[in-house]
């Protein structure tokens, strides 16, 4: 199926076919577990490539440095650019970056790598918004919703992939084959995804200059990153020190094991789909209220689940697969609400949501460390309670008996 037609920023989109939103959801988890497999790696590059101890962080540090660089600086392109040749692009950079991690033979050359690893990362962001400007405001939600279940797909599936693939192979492999995966992929999408030139006008410069307004001016924007910073927060935190505590002696799990236990949290895409529904219903206040409480809930249980038994490793997975829900859900009703914004504003408005919440997400596995760390699993289930909680009680400060500004109306922001 080929798909040769313009899709300008104005047109009135038509539904997206099945297959078409497939190809968005794979695509966005093809790419996002880009950035993910070097946590479960760290360990045998460091030692195969003379890291020092201090320095084996940045293997994961670098990656997320350069996704929040492209979130800033490559994301708002996409209300500028023609976004089918942003992303093509964008994934031969990924497919070079990953071939250069594979061959590197030493820390700098991999820490490079691994920097445009994030960097190009950041073509999923560019593939959401696309994929909902080309979706009807009636099933936008739902469509973002299903795009968003591939991208978490692609998320909590990359630990347990580069995990089983380094001790069949080893860590280049990994590399290897991600690359060719990206290859693969850039030639389907060529042939298969629209052209869409978006309408704004603006220099490069001005470009990132209105994304200042935009985060001053929207407080749709402000909130619901807010939230999601929170939920994010709690998420990183939580397979921040999973694994360690899976890995102490209380529980004994081997890494094959842990990766096995992260695929439970893959089953949190299954709210994606379930939570567009619900927005695109006018439910956004209903969904975001179960999800916050589902965060808050899977620290709870956690508290029960740290004396090694097999009943404390189903309470813990049990936690997983809802703190999994609640922030996938609180994601894709974020996203909805802010795609109801100015449609000519949607990858910048997308850039920030994701830095803010990515922000969220980086304080959460710093304090997780710190935590486990100081206070073992009970003060890090307390502190990972805090942010999902924090989020919600922000939450109740919206206003009582009227709908959101994402629901009631469409916003305008000046460029």
């Amino acid at each position: 199926m080929s798909i040769s037609a313009t899709t300008p920023d104005e047109a009135i989109p038509r539904a997206l076919s099945p297959w078409l939103t497939f190809l968005f959801a794979a695509a966005c988890g093809l790419v996002a577990a880009n950035l993910y497999y070097g946590q479960p790696l760290a360990g045998p590059i460091s030692a195969d490539l003379g890291f020092t101890p201090a320095a084996t962080g940045l293997i994961v540090t670098l990656t997320q440095i350069g996704y929040g660089l492209g979130l800033l600086l490559i994301v708002p392109l996409g209300d500028l650019t023609e976004n089918r040749r942003l992303v093509l692009m964008l994934i031969a950079v990924s497919a070079v970056a990953l071939i250069g991690a594979a061959l590197s033979s030493t820390p700098t050359t991999f820490l490079v790598a691994s920097l445009s690893i994030g960097l190009s990362s950041v073509a999923v962001q560019v593939l959401v918004p696309f994929a909902a400007n080309m979706a009807p405001d009636a099933t936008r939600g739902q469509v973002v919703g299903n795009v968003m279940s591939g991208l978490l797909c692609g998320i909590m599936l990359a630990r347990p992939f580069a995990s089983f693939v380094a001790e069949a192979s080893s860590w280049h492999m990994v590399y290897y084959v991600t690359a060719a995966l990206m290859l693969v992929l850039a030639v389907v999408l060529r042939a298969n995804l629209p052209v869409r030139r978006p309408t704004t006008k603006l220099r490069y410069g001005e470009l990132l200059a209105s994304m200042g307004h935009l985060a001053l001016n929207s407080r749709v924007l402000q909130r619901r990153a807010l939230y999601q910073a929170g939920m994010f927060g709690a998420f990183s935190l939580f397979w921040t020190t999973t694994p360690l505590l899976l890995a102490s002696p209380a529980f004994g799990l081997t890494q094959n094991g842990i990766a096995l236990f992260a695929l439970a949290g893959a089953a949190g895409a299954i709210a994606s789909p379930i939570a567009g529904r619900l927005a695109d219903r006018g439910m956004t206040k209903i969904a975001s209220t179960l999800a916050m409480l589902l965060g808050m809930a899977s620290f709870l249980i956690s508290h029960f689940a740290n004396d090694g038994s097999t009943g404390a490793l189903l309470l813990l997975t049990a936690a997983a697969i809802l703190l999994d829900f609640g922030v996938t859900t609180n994601l894709v009703c974020g996203q909805r609400a802010i795609y109801a914004l100015n449609p000519e504003h949607r990858s910048r408005l997308n850039g920030l949501f994701m830095a803010t919440f990515f922000a969220g997400g980086a304080l959460g596995s710093a304090l997780g460390g710190w935590a486990y760390a100081t206070g073992g699993w009970t003060m890090t289930a307390w502190i990972g309670f805090c942010f999902p909680a924090l989020a919600f009680l922000l939450f109740l400060t919206e206003g009582r008996g009227k709908k959101a500004p994402s629901e009631s109306r469409i916003e305008h922001l000046k460029p």
